[in-house]
């Protein structure tokens, strides 16, 4: 196992993520306590020891079962994370019960590192009111009294709002957690998600490796092609050997569901074998050639808004769209949508075409807000 230097401690650069474990007749909430057991097993005897969970994942049986499955081994023997549960607004009155729960429910006296979770758009305010709230304040006294070793956090929002919660917290905050791979270098800006974290001398903690698996199978075409340049590597391991190229990179959560992940996820991270610059260019290349299969080609050079009558943010809304079709999975675009006006969401576009008219890129607007906006209802997300 390859393990990172983060201040006095030595992280395995492969950590288990608790999100998506194994569980009984496809419930969620119903983890396979035995099998779950058996892969912390092997993951301790092969060099792991970073284990993630956190208060909503698996229904709250995450934390249950992991700390049950953890507490077979010695204490000192492996580093515990798990995050305050700011997603749902109507936790950020209950941060001192929640942690304390959260103590009880992984059998610990600490939590090695601790992460505010999720900071996006539609809950940054709220993590920034200290007077209201008080989140950072209670978890910085909280560090100081030894129930917390490290303090983070876990982002999917723009920029924008990383860099509004680090111009507030970056004297407090040790490392961040963001979705990181190489289809969402440029389709969710984590290029430059890690210039901006690298320009603050903050480390990065890697989720979504594989995007919830969509990384880990790619069509034949694309298959034959990373064969090719490497015939020793299975599909999932070029997302990992992607990640070694970037230094920032402390260690990397992958969600296992059973013991053939946990096993060949092992295996890559024996090795630091980095992808070359003309291997990335030829992940870059596929990257595009799936994103043409779902996204518009918006290029944001924002002709359009000047001739919207409804004053829309058509970049935007075109941007949501395309991280809204990349996976059935995509919770962040209907938040970042709920903090918008009502009348400049998708559904409020008039469909006159004033804009599709001075767009150099031909992109039928009105047709991709119209069908955003009915999709949004649809699937239940609006």
């Amino acid at each position: 196992m390859i393990y990172n230097k983060f201040k006095d401690k030595q992280l395995s650069a492969l950590a288990f993520g608790c999100m998506r474990l194994p569980v009984l007749e496809g419930d969620n909430k119903n983890i396979d306590i035995k099998a779950t057991e058996q892969m912390v097993a092997y993951a301790m005897q092969h060099g792991i020891n970073y284990y993630d969970t956190a208060w909503g994942y698996h229904g709250g049986n995450s934390e249950i079962v992991m700390g049950a499955a953890l507490g077979k081994y010695p204490r000192g023997s492996f580093y515990l994370a798990s995050k305050f549960p700011g997603y749902d607004i109507k936790n950020m009155s209950k941060v001192e019960e929640i942690f304390q729960r959260q103590l009880e429910k992984c059998k610990v006296d600490r939590f090695d590192f601790y992460l505010i979770h999720d900071v996006t758009e539609d809950n940054i305010d709220a993590y920034l009111d200290e007077e209201k709230y008080g989140i950072m304040s209670y978890l910085v006294e909280q560090r100081s009294l030894g129930h917390i070793g490290h303090l983070g956090f876990s982002a999917h929002g723009r920029c924008d709002v990383m860099e509004r919660f680090i111009d507030s917290y970056g004297e407090i905050i040790e490392f961040c957690q963001i979705q990181l791979n190489w289809l969402d270098w440029k389709l969710q800006g984590a290029k430059e998600k890690v210039e901006l974290l690298n320009e603050h001398h903050l480390p990065i903690w890697v989720m979504e490796p594989l995007r919830g698996g969509k990384l880990a199978k790619l069509p034949v075409e694309e298959t034959a092609t990373l064969k090719a340049l490497r015939p020793e590597e299975d599909t999932p391991a070029w997302a990992f050997r992607f990640l070694q190229n970037i230094p920032s990179v402390v260690t990397t959560l992958s969600g296992m569901s059973n013991m053939q992940q946990l096993q060949d996820n092992i295996h890559t991270y024996q090795t630091a074998e980095p992808s070359t610059e003309r291997e990335q260019e030829v992940l870059f290349d596929i990257a595009d050639k799936m994103m043409k299969e779902f996204a518009v080609p918006c290029t944001a050079c924002r002709y359009c808004t000047d001739y919207c009558p409804q004053d829309l943010d058509i970049p935007l809304l075109l941007e949501l769209y395309n991280q809204y079709s990349s996976t059935k999975e995509d919770f962040i675009a209907p938040r970042v949508l709920s903090t918008l006006p009502e009348d400049k969401r998708p559904d409020a576009c008039i469909d006159c075409s004033s804009c599709e008219a001075v767009c150099p890129q031909q992109i039928d607007i009105s047709g991709v807000l119209a069908e955003f906006a009915a999709r949004l209802v649809e699937e239940g997300t609006e």
